[in-house]
């Protein structure tokens, strides 16, 4: 790649695919599932396998990446992406859809594979080159589920090809991006793996189904206590591992622990709420006495301007980080979520203030995804950028499917007497949940010192890197 610029723009187009990915199957599987056979429990099964794939794959895939190179392991992620999007398309049915999204699970390399080498070829390009893939990303998963709802809407199934197109031109760019150049090497642990991998399964698992299985039955605490102890075994073989699949010096690397914790508790309500923000709109407030009673392509439409205001605050995230610095960039991502869900409880009875409040919120995400994804690269050595990268993921990950099962609990727990439908109230202790978890985030957001404070050498940053080209 000769330019810096190229790279980006190649990076770009691999962000895109892993966009589409993520965001067009979601308003096909209802009319896919009716023409499968596939009933609710059916369709929930092919949400939980692309969470529990995502989840595995996320430390794999970064490790990997370490390990044997960046290029190689995401050329490996997108023919895995490819061959999913392919097969799902070309031969639907259950089997082929439930292989097609496990396959798909392998989305979630991209972006730290991606920034291995961004790091490793263009340092000086980080914050700007992080910034526009996330702007990248978010406005992709809007235009996926667009794209595809556009293409169903005389064929249910023609909507299944959205992501082919897109797949062929990523899996050109990833042949055209260059290797990192950190130093590589050693053993991959796969008795580490296996036991990260089973503990995170069943962790995912008890976030997915407790709230179907109920809370304190045997099966979901039964997994959730096995969930604890493989976990812990885990830990114990890599403090003993001469080449750990996860260094524990890096989970206690406090600049990296803070700026996870807050990714969590960032992603809890901005991502967490996501599909319940749909519910909302939805809702006719002659049946439920809430809602704005909007149709599917009105929902997508502010969905999809969340994801622009997202893209708004990525964008500007280097330029204020640049001036204002690493901390008071993130605490600014918290103090916007929160405010944004306080508005919800305020001002949700009319259209303009909600969809005012909700792109405060989307706003707010692309802030955090962007300093999020930026510090979590430049708080650790450069051949462990990869890891750090997929370790915020992770905590992305878990922080958006606590959300949505707390969520799930509260909607639960306020069903309005003789009906089905939620009652006001437990959106009120969602938006306020969701705000106490924003609050929380920017209190650690507060905690944060950048590396130079103590001594240790930041990566290089260009006069301009906080200007998007």
């Amino acid at each position: 790649m000769s330019s810096a610029s190229g790279m980006l723009a190649t990076m770009a187009v691999v962000v895109l695919f892993s966009g589409i990915v993520q965001g067009y199957l979601t308003p096909l599987l209802p009319e896919v599932g009716k023409r499968l056979h596939l009933g609710p429990v059916g369709l929930n099964n092919i949400y939980l396998l692309f969470q529990v794939a995502c989840t595995v794959l996320t430390p794999l895939l970064s490790r990997l990446g370490d390990l044997h190179g960046h290029r190689r392991l995401l050329r490996i992620s997108l023919a895995m992406v490819a061959g999913g999007s392919l097969l799902i398309a070309v031969w639907p049915s259950p089997a082929t859809l439930a292989a097609g999204v496990a396959l798909q699970g392998a989305v979630v390399g991209f972006f730290p594979l991606l920034v291995g080498i961004l790091r490793s070829r263009a340092p000086e390009q980080n914050r700007k080159g992080i910034s526009l893939l996330v702007g990248v990303l978010l406005i992709a998963v809007g235009v996926g589920g667009l794209v595809a709802g556009a293409l169903s809407e005389r064929h249910a199934m023609a909507g299944l090809w959205t992501a082919v197109p897109v797949a062929a031109l990523a899996v050109v760019a990833g042949l055209l991006l260059p290797d990192s150049d950190t130093p590589r090497g050693g053993r991959f642990h796969y008795g580490a793996a296996a036991l990260l991998t089973s503990g995170l399964v069943a962790f995912v698992l008890v976030l997915a189904q407790g709230g179907t299985w109920g809370w304190t039955s045997p099966l979901t605490l039964g997994l959730a206590v096995l969930a604890a102890v493989v976990l812990a075994a885990w830990i114990l073989v890599e403090r003993g591992a001469a080449e750990p699949l996860v260094s524990v010096r890096m989970l206690g690397n406090p600049r990296l622990a803070i700026v996870s914790g807050h990714t969590f508790c960032a992603a809890f309500g901005t991502i967490g709420f996501f599909g319940a923000n749909a519910l909302f709109l939805a809702s006719s407030p002659a049946e439920t006495g809430y809602g704005m009673n909007l149709g599917p392509q009105a929902i997508a439409a502010v969905s999809l301007a969340m994801l622009a205001a997202g893209f708004a605050g990525s964008a500007l995230t280097p330029r204020l980080t640049a001036r204002s610095g690493d901390r008071t960039v993130l605490a600014l991502g918290g103090a916007l979520t929160a405010l944004g869900f306080l508005g919800m409880i305020l001002f949700h009875d009319t259209l303009p203030q909600y969809v005012t409040c909700a792109l405060l919120v989307g706003l707010a995400t692309g802030v955090f995804e962007s300093i999020t994804r930026s510090v979590s690269a430049e708080v650790v050595d450069a051949h462990e950028t990869a890891l750090a990268v997929g370790l915020n993921e992770l905590a992305l990950s878990f922080g958006a499917a606590i959300g949505a099962a707390v969520i799930g609990m509260f909607f639960a727990a306020h069903v309005q007497r003789g009906t089905a439908h939620i009652a006001e109230s437990g959106y009120l202790w969602a938006w306020g949940a969701c705000a106490a978890m924003a609050v929380a985030g920017t209190g650690l957001a507060m905690r944060y010192r950048a590396p130079r404070a103590e001594g240790a050498t930041p990566v290089r940053q260009s006069a301009t890197s906080g200007d998007l080209a």
